[in-house]
């Protein structure tokens, strides 16, 4: 990946924060003695709450998983270099020319882009709306069935009938499992799989799994891997997830399937013209081959709207006919 100013201001911003351990969280730092929102000064230019939730949008995905006061002080860290790039940047007098005037061009739109998005799309997906469409979603529907299940792992039908054979005379399967079995996943936890729901494994070691009851040890079952004794250790229904478990994801294919819309709308009323040969070419060939689809698809509901039709007339003459 090619590094850009943005990510090695955002890598060192992170660096600080990290090294400087937890700082203190925005209440702390009101009563340090920050006033209103500025949280730092730059050769006497102010950094606000307001910058820092521009910074979150910027690099926060490069923040990962950091507690939120690190967070916050990375952030914070990116702002004030990012300032000192700038001033550093006008002592030169490179805000000026062709070049940066282009580039601010961009940024421009870019920043009109995103208060557009924010009014129209974002802010008109609400919370209430995704937790709606997760009632009507779980509503109708059953929890998975799920089981706990053990097995042992080796070569051959042979090796597999014997250790069957030890287990169901008593033998300990767990210890049967660390000794024999060639699941490098599984063998030193006694073949233990943990919990796992229909999908999840090969179908032949699925299948043979929950067709056992609690306790049960499976003939051998031959798969891709081998072939496998498998003890069943339980079986329970899947819990569905929480709203809360699950909202972030909702809200974000929401604002997506929202975005979608606005921006085909926007487009449909914009005069578009691709002046590059080669993508206008593209473009061509993508909207005749959309277009051959979306005939074939007329097409075919036609003739099943003609096939139906037929039918509906061959019936009310043969039910003349009676009469």
């Amino acid at each position: 990946m090619t590094l850009n100013a943005r990510s090695i201001l955002a890598a060192s911003a992170l660096a600080l924060a990290v090294i400087g351990g937890a700082s203190l969280s925005a209440d702390a730092q009101q009563k340090a003695g920050a006033p209103g929102d500025v949280v730092a000064k730059v050769n006497g230019k102010t950094l606000t709450n307001a910058d820092i939730q521009r910074a979150e949008s910027e690099i926060g995905a490069d923040l990962g998983s950091l507690p939120e006061s690190q967070r916050r002080r990375a952030l914070v860290e990116f702002l004030i270099e990012n300032q000192v790039f700038a001033d550093a940047a006008e002592e030169q007098k490179l805000g000026a020319g062709e070049g940066f005037d282009g580039r601010m061009q961009y940024y421009r739109r870019r920043a009109l882009r995103d208060a557009y998005f924010e009014k129209n799309v974002k802010d008109q997906v609400s919370e209430a709306a995704a937790k709606t469409f997760y009632d009507d979603q779980v509503k109708g529907m059953k929890p998975d069935e799920e089981v706990q299940a053990r097995h042992i792992l080796v070569d051959t039908e042979e090796k597999a009938k014997e250790l069957a054979e030890k287990v169901k005379s008593g033998g300990d399967f767990v210890a049967l499992a660390k000794e024999h079995s060639k699941d490098p996943g599984s063998k030193d936890d006694g073949g233990m799989l943990g919990y796992f729901s229909r999908g999840q494994m090969v179908p032949a070691f699925e299948d043979a799994a929950f067709a056992l009851k609690k306790g049960d040890i499976s003939t051998p079952v031959k798969s891709q891997f081998g072939w496998h004794v498998i003890k069943l250790e339980d079986r329970r229904a899947k819990k569905l997830p929480t709203f809360d478990e699950v909202k972030e994801r909702i809200l974000s294919s929401m604002i997506y399937r929202k975005a979608q819309t606005v921006a085909g709308d926007l487009r449909a009323k914009a005069k578009v013209e691709y002046v590059d040969a080669e993508i206008k070419k593209q473009v061509e060939e993508q909207d005749k081959s959309a277009d051959a689809q979306k005939k074939a698809l007329e097409d075919q509901i036609k003739q099943q709207i003609e096939a139906q039709d037929a039918q509906a007339k061959a019936k009310g003459a043969v039910d003349g006919q009676k009469k």
